[in-house]
C-alpha cells in the first residue's frame, strides 16, 4: 500500500476537502464511500425510526468498512482519517451530496 504523505496542515474544511477529492480519485473507491455513507444514514434512521439505538454501533461498521476498503485495495493510499478525523468525516458527507448533485461522478 502505498502511503501518501498529506503535504500540508490544513485549517479549513474547504481547503481539506480539495485534498480528499484527489485521494478519492478511483471510481470503485468513490463507490465504496458512497455505500458506506448511505448505510450509515440508512442505519441511523432506521435505528431512530424503531428506537433501537443499539443499532448504531453499526454504523461506524458499515461507514468505515466500506471507505477503507476503497482505500487499501482501490485507491492503495492510507485514509486522512487517522491525521484528520472530522475533516474526513464532513468530506465524506459532502462527497456523498456532490455525489447526489452529480459535481462528483461514481
Amino acid at each position: 500500500m502505498e502511503t501518501r504523505h498529506i503535504p500540508k496542515e490544513y485549517t479549513t474544511l474547504k481547503d481539506f476537502y480539495v485534498y480528499y477529492l484527489t485521494e478519492h480519485a478511483n471510481i470503485t473507491s468513490r463507490r465504496l464511500h458512497f455505500v458506506g455513507t448511505g448505510l450509515v444514514i440508512g442505519i441511523l434512521l432506521y435505528a431512530l425510526f424503531i428506537g433501537n439505538y443499539t443499532l448504531l454501533w453499526c454504523m461506524p461498521l458499515a461507514g468505515y468498512g466500506f471507505a477503507w476498503a476503497g482505500h487499501f485495495f482501490f485507491e492503495k493510499n492510507k485514509p486522512a482519517t487517522f491525521k484528520y478525523p472530522f475533516y474526513s468525516l464532513a468530506s465524506d458527507f459532502i462527497m456523498f451530496l456532490d455525489i447526489l448533485k452529480g459535481k462528483v461522478k461514481i
